[in-house]
């Protein structure tokens, strides 16, 4: 595994022994990027179910600002946290070893809110039911924000949610999806349920 494009482009990432990380491959890193654009300029990046921080560590190699990365299991965060200190990314990133609904939450709490947003849920799962909504829900995706969700083909996510998130992108490798999304404000005077209304003054 290792960083494909950037300031670190070839630096190796450390995957942790026991091989209870499922890396994203390079051909779906490299695709991700061509669909989201390959330099990101100061973003803010969320990256959820991190591993050991393959796609936030190489939006950081592309000129993202700052990563947020929340992964649960301690021996992969440590090798995570290895990682982006070994970079020299570990001044942009910061860590949150806990469950992603714990994350959520307190990122809503904080008020935080991400340019780039990434999930890569374990396949076997459940965990990508509903994640779209629960993400949505948190609140933490800024206006014109973008999510990508990695999943099984075989696990369907909605075309668009009630608030705003609307699926512009999707590419597909054997068994695996990648699932874009944009969070869409509507026009300026149109509520979200499609009515419109006058603001005084």
């Amino acid at each position: 595994m290792r960083i494909i494009a950037g300031s670190a482009k070839g630096r190796p990432l450390k995957v942790p022994k026991s091989g209870s990380v499922r890396p994203t491959a390079d051909r779906v890193k490299e695709t991700l990027f061509n669909v989201l654009g390959q330099w990101l300029d100061g973003e803010r990046v969320l990256d959820l179910f991190a591993g050991v921080g393959a796609l936030g560590l190489e939006a950081l190699s592309r000129g993202a600002g700052h990563a947020t990365f929340v992964e649960r299991d301690a021996a992969t965060m440590a090798v995570l946290r290895d990682n982006a200190r070994t970079l020299g990314f570990d001044g942009q990133a910061r860590t949150l070893q806990k469950n992603v609904a714990r994350a959520l939450g307190q990122l809503a709490g904080e008020g935080a809110r991400f340019e780039l947003v990434f999930a890569d849920p374990p396949y076997a799962a459940q965990e990508t039911n509903g994640l779209v909504e629960e993400i949505e829900a948190a609140g933490v995706l800024a206006a014109g924000g973008r999510l990508v969700i990695e999943h099984d083909r075989r696990m369907a996510l909605p075309p668009s949610s009630a608030d705003g998130l609307v699926r512009f992108d999707e590419r597909r490798f054997g068994d695996t999806l990648l699932s874009f999304y944009r969070r869409e404000e509507p026009p300026l005077g149109v509520s979200r349920e499609g009515i419109a209304f006058v603001q005084d003054g």
